[in-house]
């Protein structure tokens, strides 16, 4: 029978090496995980058919992206915590409920502000589904196994991030049943069912070592911390930049100063803060941290920009789009697949992550060169080369990246670093979606903008790829902080009696 455990959510008399339950849960898992990231990115390549199908203005069209990011962010943290408390299990299971009925909500919009509330708030219950994964996975497997497993996390995560404009074109394009884009949101209905059955099923109840209460001073001061820098970001070019969007930004940083002085109170008081700041102390925590937001962020102005161009700026249809990003998704995944449980072992984690932020900043130019040579005339042939490239690279720095970063997270802060790690990466991608439009509207005529076509599209593209390239270097210099090696341990925080959970900080070699 299976029992409630605290960061041992194996039943009783079984071990981790045998029992092959946990293999299911883990489909489970990554299954939720791609269909979040799928939904992160399949809206954008259905952009214009949501625009004519519902009357939809840019503003609105950039909250259905934006909205989205923005609740995920937000509420990342509390998320992870939540199942900390509470049981991942039970809360993964909440949250999957809840995006499933959130993307029903989606389909049957009927309006821009049905579609746009919709997507907030499958936004929110992606937070309480997201911060699960990671942290069921770092208690369900063994140390030497989450090498493997975060290999396939990453593939998952890399295949999600950039499948999802490939599926949403064939979704559309085929039309079904005459919904148009509607079944970009209705197909996650049978994969969110199935994925309720089979996590009940199959995913093992585990919850945080410590009694912990959920904090709910620090989710509020996290909450408006994260808004006041957000919300301006994202709305401030629709709204020529007002004055209220740089004092709210400003603010976001003595905000979030408050909340980090009133998480060490919480932690002296009763310890049980929303983050454990002592994560920071681990230098690959710290260091992936940093890396995750920047990396995070040169996609959010990629994918985006990357649509626009092609469908607007080139005219192509959502199929011909898609198909062009397919060397892109399978270079992504190949590499994602071979950099753990190949590269990494021989070469070392940082080499292999810095040499997955060159090759993408290598596609880059090369794309950049070819837009700016070929204009409007560019053929799909002649960008395959840049995307495998840039694919390629993104395989190289997803999979080794979250086990890097998770390396030496103690097991009863796993939803905590979980929440982290998905709030930064989300963080990230909310900042790329706000420069989004500084660096590639704000490239275009004004008084256009974004009605311009053809020339100027492909400017504004240039103009945007120069700034993937100068994030993906700073990217490059940011991953000197990460440690050459983790090497593999029994159970990263397990104490000298085999309890897990005391241990706060593994060796790490070339630290």
């Amino acid at each position: 029978m299976e029992t409630k455990t605290q960061d041992n959510p194996l039943p009783s008399g079984t071990s981790a090496a045998t029992d092959r339950r946990r293999w299911i849960a883990l489909a489970v898992l990554l299954t939720a995980s791609f269909m979040d990231l799928v939904d992160a990115t399949i809206v954008n390549i259905a952009i214009p058919g949501i625009q004519r199908g519902i009357g939809a203005s840019f503003s609105a069209v950039q909250w259905i992206t934006a909205g989205y990011a923005l609740a995920f962010a937000v509420g990342l943290i509390t998320g992870g915590r939540l199942g900390d408390i509470f049981g991942r299990k039970r809360v993964f299971l909440l949250g999957i409920g809840g995006f499933t009925l959130a993307s029903l909500l989606c389909g049957i919009a009927a309006d821009p502000g049905m579609l746009v509330a919709s997507r907030v708030l499958q936004g929110a219950m992606a937070a309480l589904m997201v911060p699960q994964v990671l942290s069921i996975i770092h208690v369900t497997f063994p140390a030497h196994e989450r090498g493997k497993v975060f290999g396939m996390f990453g593939a998952v995560v890399g295949l999600g991030a950039v499948s999802g404009p490939l599926l949403g074109a064939l979704l559309t394009q085929w039309n079904l049943l005459g919904l148009e884009w509607r079944p970009i949101f209705l197909i996650n209905l049978p994969v969110g069912i199935a994925g309720l059955i089979l996590g009940r099923r199959f995913i093992t109840e585990s919850t945080a070592p410590d009694a912990l209460r959920l904090d709910l001073g620090g989710v509020v001061l996290a909450t408006a911390g994260l808004l006041m820098l957000l919300y301006p970001i994202t709305m401030g070019h629709e709204n020529d930049w007002p004055v209220w969007g740089f004092v709210s930004m400003a603010a976001s940083v003595p905000m979030l100063a408050v909340f980090v002085a009133y998480e060490r109170h919480k932690k002296r008081k009763d310890g049980a803060p929303l983050v454990e700041l002592s994560l920071f102390k681990v230098k690959s925590f710290a260091a992936g941290i940093g890396v995750q937001v920047a990396f995070s962020t040169t996609l959010g102005i990629f994918f985006l920009v990357w649509t626009l161009y092609m469908q607007i700026g080139l005219g192509w249809s959502p199929l011909h789009a898609g198909l062009t990003g397919l060397p892109f998704t399978v270079a992504c995944s190949a590499a994602a697949g071979v950099s753990v449980q190949l590269f990494t072992p021989r070469f070392g984690s940082r080499r292999v992550l810095q040499t997955g932020a060159v090759l993408l900043a290598l596609g880059a130019l090369l794309y950049l060169w070819e837009a700016d040579r070929y204009g409007t005339a560019i053929a799909s042939w002649q960008m395959a080369l840049p995307l495998i490239a840039m694919g390629g690279g993104m395989g190289l720095v997803f999979a080794p990246l979250t086990d890097a970063v998770l390396s030496g997270v103690p097991q009863q802060h796993a939803g905590s670093a979980s929440g982290l790690i998905n709030t930064t990466n989300q963080l990230g991608m909310a900042l790329g979606l706000g420069l989004t439009s500084v660096v590639f509207f704000g490239a275009m005529d004004e008084s256009r903008a974004p009605r311009a076509g053809g020339a100027e599209f492909v400017g504004a593209f240039s103009n945007a790829m120069g700034w993937v390239v100068a994030v993906l270097g700073a990217v490059f210099l940011l991953m000197f902080a990460l440690p050459k090696h983790v090497r593999p341990h029994a159970d990263l925080t397990a104490d000298e009696g085999g309890h897990p959970g005391t241990k706060a900080e593994p060796e790490l070699a070339g630290v």
